[in-house]
């Protein structure tokens, strides 16, 4: 184990979890188990289909904040990829790519 110390005991418990791998948080309704509650929380998230965090430039909700934060740089980027058959740009030619896909299955061509 490593040197750390707390003054708080709570915290001392909560840090040994690194170094013994304990999991009290489960999930009541699948097996994954957590050593944080808080990831449990956002764990739930994706059972009940919540998304509580919404794009406050467009439509789009997510059940997690990190995916809203990599999804608002979406609209702050540089879009530099544009599609030949609707014109609408990408930060990432690897997004145009997907995104012609729709064309395709739509019966278009590029």
């Amino acid at each position: 184990h490593c040197h750390k110390s707390y003054t708080l005991s709570k915290v001392l418990k909560r840090h040994m979890r690194i170094h013994t791998g304990e999991k009290p948080y489960q999930c009541s309704q699948c097996d994954i188990a957590f050593p944080e509650k808080y990831l449990l929380k956002n764990h739930l998230a994706s059972h009940s289909g919540e998304k509580p965090y919404q794009c406050s430039q467009c439509e789009k909700s997510y059940s997690k904040r990190g995916h809203l934060i990599k999804h608002i740089k979406a609209h702050t980027e540089e879009k530099l990829y544009k599609c030949i058959q609707c014109g609408k740009a990408f930060s990432n030619k690897r997004f145009l790519a997907k995104h012609q896909i729709t064309h395709t299955l739509e019966g278009n061509t590029f």
